[in-house]
């Protein structure tokens, strides 16, 4: 109740910036950095960026001195890296390494090159982040960014990743899993989705664990909303593949269980609340047309493992721009935590998202007003 009363009071000094319509629901996230977050024993929260480990004190304003831990790690690619602390007090990280980064494209055959290199490593702490160990590379060749890196209720820390492949050059996606807190890892099998170019076929996925231990996957596609992925024994293996019920635009979503059991996601439709989106065509990056729409950022709640969504909710929008790669973090019981690794404010060709003038997005909202508020929506909860 009392953090419910001081966010109010606080949004009631609170616009948003002139030409971003942020939803009431939402007020300022006073945080100096964009995640990803986790909770350390003591309640203290912590991160990493490009310098290294760090830590706070007054949730998320300040920050410690940086712990270094590794070359490679790129904060300025959201969604490059995630981070874990185990039950046990274990820190795992799980990053791409932009170290010996290069983006290699035969334009003339639509296929990756051989020296085309952005790798997946991990490294993990078992002091509090106060040194690393057991550097290992996760996934050789090119893959990019992802959105899901969890632990299960059984103890095997899941990263849902992606990578490129040729013949036909396109990304297909997989789990990598870890039983002994991130000191040895395997691989699932690949779910691939078919397509041709560099932005087409299964991407940047995002994964949460159901109810019944289940894990549940959505891609990114261009195919007008996500495809899903069901895995019975946790990462191992993905046998159930479907297109699911979200339109979604050529842009990836974040899934996050929340602590009261429900789903939440937050995403790009593929069309603007009211009116439609063009598809355009650029043979590049995929076979069929798509949506490249993020002017609008969305967010939808589950109560029953993703079978049904509740009326999808804006909660901002950012004409002739975007608001897109989206990081929720539960940083108290029902106290969400909303960002947007790419907001800019304008640019981009007609038809395509917005690439200039960075203002940054962070908000948070209230699991239970945002429930109440969907609810009161027409057709909400379905």
């Amino acid at each position: 109740m009392q953090v419910g009363l001081w966010i109010v009071a606080l949004g009631l000094a609170w616009q948003a910036p002139e030409g971003r319509w942020i939803h009431p629901l939402c007020q300022p996230l006073p945080v100096n950095g964009h995640g990803p977050f986790v909770e350390l024993a003591d309640g203290r929260l912590a991160t990493v960026d490009s310098k290294g480990f760090r830590v706070s004190n007054d949730d998320g304003r300040t920050w410690s001195e940086p712990i270094p831990i590794c070359p490679g790690i790129n904060d300025k690619e959201p969604a490059s890296y995630h981070l874990v602390r185990t039950r046990s007090g274990a820190l795992v990280l799980v990053y791409l390494d932009f170290s010996n980064y290069k983006f290699s494209w035969d334009a003339a055959r639509k296929e990756p090159k051989e020296d085309c290199r952005l790798e997946i490593w991990a490294i993990r702490s078992l002091n509090e982040g106060k040194t690393w160990a057991d550097r290992q590379r996760l996934l050789g060749g090119y893959n990019a960014n992802f959105f899901g890196f969890i632990q299960t209720s059984q103890g095997r820390l899941v990263a849902s990743v992606e990578h490129l492949v040729s013949d036909p050059g396109r990304w297909v996606v997989c789990s990598l899993y870890s039983d002994d807190e991130g000191k040895t890892w395997k691989r699932s099998n690949w779910i691939d989705l078919g397509g041709h170019g560099h932005h087409d076929g299964a991407t940047e996925p995002t994964v949460a664990e159901l109810s019944d231990g289940r894990l549940l996957m959505l891609m990114r596609t261009n195919l007008g909303r996500f495809w899903q992925a069901w895995s019975e024994d946790a990462g191992n293996s993905w046998r159930t593949v479907l297109p699911s019920t979200l339109s979604a635009s050529s842009a990836p979503g974040h899934l996050l269980r929340l602590r009261s059991g429900r789903l939440a996601l937050a995403w790009n439709r593929a069309d603007p609340e009211g009116r439609s989106y063009p598809r355009i065509h650029l043979p590049q990056h995929s076979q069929a047309a798509a949506s490249w729409h993020r002017e609008e950022l969305s967010l939808t709640l589950s109560q029953d493992d993703g079978r049904t969504w509740t009326k999808p909710l804006v909660i901002a929008r950012q004409p002739g721009g975007q608001l897109s790669y989206p990081y929720l973090f539960e940083r108290q019981p029902g106290e969400i935590w909303i960002f947007a690794g790419f907001a800019y404010q304008s640019g981009g060709k007609p038809g395509l998202p917005g690439w200039r003038s960075p203002l940054p997005f962070r908000v948070r909202v209230l699991e239970s007003e945002l429930l109440r508020t969907v609810r009161e929506q027409p057709n909400g909860g379905r």
